[in-house]
């Protein structure tokens, strides 16, 4: 294919190049998200590891309606708005892996900047969320 075909295919679709071109920037977008959060994503199996290998700490930072529908056991709960103002009361795991999570991975992907800051040093994003959590088979809690 050409570069007058690919042109002239634009020029008759702009809708589609809209649409392919928007895909795009929110794809970049979120990936220079992911890396500039500091923190490093990992899996179920990786997480599970992380807290029988090096007591990690899981925290859950969606919203009470969400954590009570179901949430790992042994987490901490701070929902992401109240974050930076309850950093304090995770102070104490400065020294362990913080494993932060939400629905399906995107918020948590915000904890790192914020817990950067604070002096946390390894903090990880549980990818897929606890959505991921549930697929694998993994123990949640209901309140």
């Amino acid at each position: 294919m050409d570069f007058a075909r690919i042109i002239e295919f634009a020029g008759n679709h702009p809708v589609l190049m809209l649409a392919f071109f928007g895909t795009l920037g929110a794809l970049i977008a979120t990936e220079i998200s992911r890396r500039t959060s500091g923190m490093l994503a990992v899996g179920p199996v990786e997480a599970t590891q992380l807290n029988n290998h090096q007591d990690a700490v899981f925290l859950d930072i969606r919203d009470d309606a969400e954590y009570k529908a179901g949430y790992l056991p042994e987490a901490i709960h701070i929902p992401l708005k109240q974050l930076p103002e309850r950093c304090k009361e995770i102070e104490k795991y400065r020294d362990r892996p913080v494993i932060a999570y939400c629905r399906s991975g995107s918020r948590s992907s915000a904890v790192g900047r914020i817990l950067k800051k604070q002096g946390f040093e390894k903090v990880y994003n549980l990818s897929g969320g606890i959505m991921e959590w549930q697929k694998a088979n993994l123990p949640v809690r209901k309140k």
